[in-house]
């Protein structure tokens, strides 16, 4: 392999040497770059066939790719690798330059080329009119076909802040000071400021289970980031080990000296970086959505057609969705499993029980009890609806049966996040950041923002520690009603045994959010026993968001109060008006030096909640804004008019969250308003009451 890259060239007028890359040695480190990074895949894909009871593992399973995904990473990483390799090669002669200074646009578009990142950005036909959604998301926008489509980068309202300014994370290099100071360990900041045991949590008193879940739920419609931790230069092959090296893509979260958990000893828990998505215009490294950016339910109806197609019926012409062949919830449908590869980490959870992961249009769908429940309510509302649509149109073909259902689907979690959840998410901000509809407007970039992958994870704070199971009666449904919620991770096998959706539904309905409160930010089930299903020590998942957040390059909590136009502190004092709370103020900058340095999810979570709202200030602002966008930058949208006719409008106002639960579970009674605290019998009323969604509107007349 040819190393002398470099031909000088006659010296520039600014009296700076030039170098030109010859077209063969510029090859030579694109394919080098490919033989590396398949290398690592084929690692990865291998390490599936041997599945390991880690909390590593679990994740690794939950944010494993599509097959689609996987090439979008891949022409990434083939880019990503290639600069990689011209910046050391390069470094002798240039030192630390940054490399896309000296490429010429004819070499990056050549490496755009030749890594395959180009396809992702080449002009594309839409059809002149379509009445669905693609399953990728593109076409929503005419003029910008590929906006909000799956497997793109996410979209910046502030420019990456990375260490080189090119993709190495802050944090990464030990000892570099920031603003002149170091930044704190992840691990610490968790434990200083996140921490909160099991018996000391606060219940919400306005919020029930429901509203934690829907947010969790509404979230997977809108991100996810998968990650390939397969490393050539590690033993094992993988980012799954105590090493605290930072060696890409391994960015492990170092835990501090005399922590609780692990004494003096020193230790690292695994941490594999989002991989990364092509981007041509400046090669800043930009992670990967694998999903849309509209509210379409593709988690429970993929965002690629060949999942979409995997998820269907095909023995059927009534566009169903497939359903489970071994068993059954009393007569009603579970998910059908998953069979596509051999890592099956639910089958570790209870290995006599021998229940694998349930197969969903989200691989996130077996994360915890509660999305189970989610996914195993829509898949049957699909079939329903569909059913009830062929006796109104008994001429309809499947797929016109699939694609109305699924229309109607995706206007339903449209109606109930922003006519339900959101006004309780953000209080008395709603209006200010989403003001009534108008329209849809093709100017509006919908692609979520990488900000809102961190914002977004206020939802945390509210997990309680404990996952309840309740009878018809919603009383304790036997001496494991109450389980400790690592126990429930990936368990599908409690939801076939244990009686269904229905008791982990009634726990949902009548148990209340945990209350998100300074000091009090995240439960040690999720603080420390994240996954943890053995003796093998859980993650943080309060260390996996700041250090998520650092490897996505977002900016810090003062640079984003700067952005929403809020102020921006800088002494105790003014921090402490800003948390209303002076000793926690103190609390931050010892840890972090400078306000400038704090990451932005700590910084956010610990904001004083808006009037009637769970967020702060500035999370109100960020996830507002994206909502926003989201809602009128989507063609589809359900209240744009020619999506639905006025009568179809008409009917689904009436969709909520009660009628979905009465229609599709064995419940007789829920309460009126699922999303506030309620008591059993007192504030239930029979399903009966409810009435039914009208779809007479959908019915064609025929001559």
């Amino acid at each position: 392999m040819a190393w002398n890259l470099l031909q000088p060239l006659a010296r520039a007028s600014s009296d700076t040497t030039a170098y030109q890359l010859t077209h063969k040695d510029l090859m030579s480190s694109i394919e080098e770059a490919k033989e590396l990074i398949d290398s690592i895949y084929k690692r990865a894909n291998d390490g599936l066939e041997s599945p390991k009871v880690t909390p590593s593992a679990f994740i690794k399973y939950l944010r494993q790719p599509t097959e689609e995904t996987e090439a979008a990473m891949l022409a990434a990483d083939y880019t990503e690798t290639t600069l990689q390799i011209l910046k050391q090669r390069l470094k002798p002669t240039l030192g630390d330059v940054n490399i896309i200074d000296v490429l010429s646009p004819l070499q990056k578009g050549l490496i755009t080329q030749a890594t395959g990142c180009d396809s992702y950005f080449q002009p594309m036909e839409c059809p002149d009119s379509s009445s669905y959604r693609t399953s990728t998301g593109t076409c929503n926008n005419w003029m910008h076909p590929m906006r909000g489509a799956s497997n793109r980068g996410f979209a910046r309202w502030l420019p990456a802040d990375y260490e080189d300014g090119l993709s190495i994370p802050k944090g990464a290099t030990e000892g570099k000071l920031y603003n002149g100071f170091p930044l704190p360990l992840v691990r610490q900041v968790s434990s200083e400021l996140a921490h909160v045991s099991n018996d000391k949590v606060t219940q919400d008193q306005n919020r029930s289970l429901i509203f934690m879940q829907w947010g969790q739920w509404v979230d997977h419609d809108l991100v996810f980031s998968p990650s390939t931790d397969a490393n050539p230069r590690k033993k094992e092959g993988s980012c799954e080990t105590n090493s605290c090296v930072f060696d890409p893509p391994c960015f492990p979260i170092k835990f501090p000296p005399n922590d609780p958990r692990i004494g003096t000893q020193d230790f690292c828990m695994p941490f594999a970086r989002t991989s990364p998505a092509c981007n041509p215009n400046t090669f800043v490294r930009e992670q990967i959505n694998a999903i849309t950016s509209f509210m379409d339910a593709n988690m429970v109806y993929g965002s690629e057609e060949f999942l979409a197609n995997l998820l269907r019926n095909q023995s059927s012409h009534l566009g169903l969705l497939a359903v489970n062949e071994k068993f059954q919830d009393e007569g009603l449908d579970f998910l059908p499993f998953e069979t596509r590869n051999k890592k099956n980490p639910c089958l570790l959870t209870n290995k006599e029980a021998n229940i694998p992961c349930f197969r969903g249009g989200d691989m996130r769908a077996n994360e915890n009890l509660g999305l189970m429940v989610f996914h195993t309510l829509f898949l049957r509302e699909h079939n329903r609806l569909a059913m009830e649509l062929k006796k109104l149109n008994p001429h309809w073909d499947g797929e016109v049966l699939y694609q109305e259902a699924r229309k109607i689907i995706g206007a339903m979690i449209q109606i109930i996040t922003f006519r339900d959840y959101l006004p309780l998410v953000l209080g008395n901000e709603m209006e200010q950041y989403i003001p009534p509809y108008i329209g849809y407007n093709e100017s509006v970039d919908p692609t979520v923002a990488n900000v809102f992958s961190s914002a977004f994870r206020f939802g945390h704070g509210s997990i309680p520690p404990f996952v309840s199971r309740l009878d018809a009666k919603f009383q304790p449904n036997g001496p494991n009603s109450t389980v400790p919620l690592h126990l429930t991770f990936c368990a599908s096998w409690r939801i076939i045994q244990e009686g269904g959706i229905d008791p982990v539904l009634r726990g949902l309905l009548i148990n209340p959010s945990k209350m998100m409160k300074q000091n009090e930010i995240m439960t040690e089930e999720v603080q420390n026993r994240l996954f943890e299903q053995t003796e093998v020590m859980g993650l943080d998942l309060a260390a996996l968001n700041l250090q998520r957040g650092r490897d996505h390059g977002i900016p810090g909590y003062t640079a984003w109060r700067r952005f929403c136009g809020l102020s921006e502190p800088q002494t105790v004092e003014e921090l402490g008006d800003i948390f209303q709370n002076i000793k926690l103020a103190e609390k931050f900058l010892a840890l972090y030096g400078t306000a400038d340095n704090i990451d932005l999810w700590i910084g956010a979570v610990n904001e004083p909640f808006v009037p009637d709202g769970r967020v702060g200030p500035l999370l109100s602002c960020l996830i507002g804004r994206q909502f926003q966008q989201v809602r009128d930058g989507d063609r589809f949208w359900w209240e744009n008019p020619g999506v639905f006719t006025d009568e179809q409008v008409e009917s689904l106002k009436s969709v909520s969250l009660p009628l979905l639960f009465c229609d599709n579970s064995h419940l007789s009674e829920v309460p009126i308003d699922v999303f506030q605290i309620n008591s059993y019998p007192n504030d239930f009323i029979n399903c009966a009451e409810f009435g039914k969604l009208d779809l007479s509107p959908w019915k064609v007349q025929t001559e």
